[in-house]
């Protein structure tokens, strides 16, 4: 194919991988940390996830409506890195669960506020048979950068560093996300502008939503409505005997699954449709939570964690390249939608499957997660049939 991925999205990878960089620092660390060092419980950690997914989604909802406009996008991303270079560090003095909490709210806001804008800048400038792939390099090397970002966490821990100590050395990675990012939006407006001349004004937002099929947008955010919270999977895989301070490696090594899945899925989004692939993730999920349910020790722990990675590689570019398939002029509402849809559904999810751990235990979390993954993917196929979900 003679047609190459804009100077953007590849600068945009760039982004992605310095700021998971510094966010899987910290991420991996947060159950031992809200648990073992401030005493709180699995609902916490639902609560958690999905607090923060719900405080961007509204953000992102409103962000994604502002970037409709091509020259307001660079601001809201630059200004998201910043709020989440600044936030995040300051986990490290926190004294109560809630108090992570709160934090990592303002972190995700942050996220709200770049994400939209970030996604319609890249379906915008990149030619449409090759937005499966855009999308795919954007999410592999964010996903790079969370293999990077444990590692250096494992390396600090072994080498005499506490969790807090850690948590605070995410700011140095931080700095270099804020210079990329500035440089990658300094060209913000849309390929439809830069060949076209004057862009004609797009259609108002609620085209976005007639021309959006429903069955697609609520069957995406079904799936992370009935996906396990990451923290949850951590925990569990903790108490199957994976040691805290061999956490950030497990963490590492299902990043370089997910990054390179990335890559893979973004292609097949490209060759076979975003449907198909979509479907497949959801298909390797419910597959994945079964495995959780009846694992019995680190060994399969392990082995399960590592196949989680194939469903992010095979959901997170087709999502997005079917949302820049239906948003058509309004890429910023379309993918507003997409994230606030999402976003609200980990919450949901986040706090039923936080409770039902704690009351039940994770053996049986996992087991109605998956039961409502392999419903999703059953019923699937003859929803976007009968409702005339294109494959490609």
């Amino acid at each position: 194919m003679s047609e190459r991925l804009p100077r953007q999205v590849k600068l945009f990878g760039a982004v992605s991988l310095l700021n998971d960089f510094a966010s899987e620092m910290i991420y991996p660390l947060l159950p031992a940390f809200v648990i073992g060092v401030l005493g709180g419980g699995p609902v916490a950690l639902g609560a958690l996830d999905g607090a923060a997914d719900a405080a961007a989604a509204f953000v992102k909802f409103g962000a994604g409506r502002l970037a409709d406009r091509p020259a307001r996008r660079g601001p809201l991303i630059v200004l998201g890195y910043f709020i989440a270079v600044v936030v995040r560090p300051v986990i490290a003095v926190t004294a109560a669960a809630w108090q992570v909490i709160g934090l990592r709210v303002v972190d995700r806001l942050g996220k709200g506020l770049r994400t939209p804008p970030r996604d319609a800048l890249i379906a915008d400038v990149t030619p449409g048979p090759l937005v499966g792939r855009a999308f795919g390099l954007q999410r592999g090397l964010d996903h790079a950068g969370a293999v990077l970002g444990p590692l250096v966490a494992w390396a600090l821990l072994t080498g005499g560093a506490d969790v807090r100590t850690v948590i605070a050395a995410s700011v140095v990675p931080g700095v270099a996300v804020l210079v990329l990012a500035v440089w990658a939006t300094k060209d913000g407006g849309s390929r439809r502008t830069s060949a076209e001349g004057a862009a004609p004004p797009p259609p108002p937002s609620s085209a976005v939503l007639r021309r959006r099929p429903p069955p697609a947008l609520l069957a995406i955010s079904f799936f992370y409505l009935l996906r396990m919270p990451e923290t949850l999977i951590i925990l569990h895989a903790q108490r199957l005997g994976v040691a805290v301070a061999v956490v950030p490696l497990l963490w590492a090594a299902a990043h370089v699954v997910k990054s390179a899945s990335s890559f893979v899925g973004g292609a097949l989004s490209d060759r076979l449709g975003p449907s198909r692939t979509m479907w497949s993730g959801w298909v390797c999920y419910a597959v994945f939570a079964v495995g959780m349910a009846l694992a019995t020790g680190p060994g399969a722990a392990w082995a399960l964690f590592l196949a989680l990675g194939l469903v992010a590689g095979l959901t997170e570019s087709p999502e997005r390249a079917l949302v820049a398939a239906f948003a058509g002029a309004r890429q910023g509402t379309g993918f507003g939608i997409y994230h606030a849809a999402s976003g609200v559904a980990a919450l949901g999810g986040g706090l039923a499957l936080g409770v039902l751990f704690q009351r039940a235990g994770g053996g049986p979390a996992f087991l109605a997660s998956a039961a409502a993954g392999l419903v999703l993917a059953l019923l699937w196929p003859f929803v976007a049939s009968a409702r005339r979900v294109p494959a490609r």
